[in-house]
């Protein structure tokens, strides 16, 4: 054991971390960033649901065992060979779990007014690279990971009830809350230079300012609905339903609009419906009400007039995603929009489209797809 220590001291592998110190913390948070991205695939599936658990674990283990680290409680144990590996581990499980979350929010065709979350991610990650003292703040490391757990329960929780809805993100807040305030009171217990370093007081009021926001956050409706997720809406010609598959006809989009297919003008005849066709994935066995939400943009007021709410209930376990439609008959020219909501007026994507006039020489190009 000995010798394979003292082999580990002088590898190459450790001369290279201590030769690139400097860029070494932001390496591992990218490679547990891309790890995610190349190997996760769907939030109720075992292989997601093991790796997220293990990142989570590893996470928390880490950040005890680092924060006992200045005080030498593993001097002499063969934990003090790999101390300065901590920071690193640290940065790859924020990296792994940051990256997890973006893939599943990202699935959705529209981010709409749910972008504000994306941006608070993405500030606290900033923020843990740009720091001058970066992980070893402990402020910064445990207000991060109070955001990552949070997250991590609001996803796990729905999958293993079954169920989503206000009651079940109160109890995904408190799992999170009860976890990161044990955390923090254990090391603070265990180590006498985190109660030298930080005041008890101000980190538990981050976390309660932390755990305030999200929640105002929820309650204006501006965190995405995990872990529904919008796969594709569509404002489509038709949509005939054949089995056990939807044939949704819509107007092809110029080629060089790359990011979606379908044409966002409807070009309208007189007494033809206007259909919106969406897909939306949700874990196995989970069910939710879900509307679309119809508005019409009044050119008289400047703002957006809500028309009418449609209904219908989804059952998850679809890869694909639950698919649904509803219609409109007798609708007017100027700009629409759909909101893909649940119930409980949570936004999943926004669907928009501008209803223009057919007329005799309107070359319309459409498309058929099987979904």
């Amino acid at each position: 054991m000995k010798r394979t220590l003292v082999k580990f001291r002088n590898s190459a592998f450790r001369r290279f971390i201590r030769r690139h110190e400097k860029y070494a913390p932001i390496a591992f948070f990218m490679g547990g960033f891309l790890f995610d991205t190349l190997t996760l695939g769907r939030i109720d599936r075992l292989y997601d649901l093991i790796v997220l658990s293990l990142h989570m674990s590893c996470l928390t283990i880490t950040i005890y065992l680092y924060n006992l680290a200045g005080d030498g409680k593993w001097k002499n144990t063969f934990l003090a060979h790999y101390d300065e590996y901590f920071p690193l581990a640290i940065q790859f499980f924020f990296g792994g779990l940051s990256s997890a979350f973006v893939i599943y929010f990202s699935r959705s065709v529209s981010l709409s007014k749910t972008v504000a979350f994306f941006i608070i991610l993405i500030g606290l990650f900033l923020a843990n690279e740009l720091l001058k003292k970066r992980i070893s703040n402990k402020y910064l490391q445990f207000g991060v990971y109070f955001f990552i757990s949070f997250t991590f329960f609001t996803f796990m929780v729905p999958v293993f009830l079954k169920e989503m809805n206000a009651r079940i993100f109160v109890y995904s807040g408190l799992a999170s809350t009860v976890c990161t305030v044990a955390l923090i009171l254990l090391i603070y217990v265990k180590s006498p230079s985190t109660r030298d370093e930080l005041r008890l007081g101000k980190l538990l009021g981050i976390v309660a300012a932390i755990y305030i926001t999200i929640n105002l956050f929820y309650y204006f409706k501006l965190i995405p609905p995990v872990p529904l997720a919008l796969n594709t809406g569509i404002v489509a010609h038709k949509v005939q339903k054949n089995e056990h598959k939807y044939l949704v006809t819509y107007e092809a989009e110029k080629w060089y609009i790359f990011w979606r297919k379908h044409n966002t003008r409807f070009h309208y005849a007189p007494d033809e419906s206007v259909y919106i066709f969406s897909s939306i994935f949700a874990p196995t066995d989970l069910e939710q009400s879900v509307l679309h939400r119809w508005y019409r943009y009044d050119q008289g007021s400047a703002s957006w007039i809500l028309v009418e709410d449609i209904g219908f209930d989804i059952e998850g376990g679809r890869t694909a995603g639950y698919r649904g439609y509803t219609y409109k008959n007798n609708v007017s020219p100027g700009l629409w929009k759909v909101e893909v909501i649940t119930d409980e007026e949570l936004v999943l994507g926004v669907i928009d489209f501008e209803i223009v006039p057919r007329t005799a020489a309107t070359l319309l190009k459409t498309v058929e797809k099987r979904f």
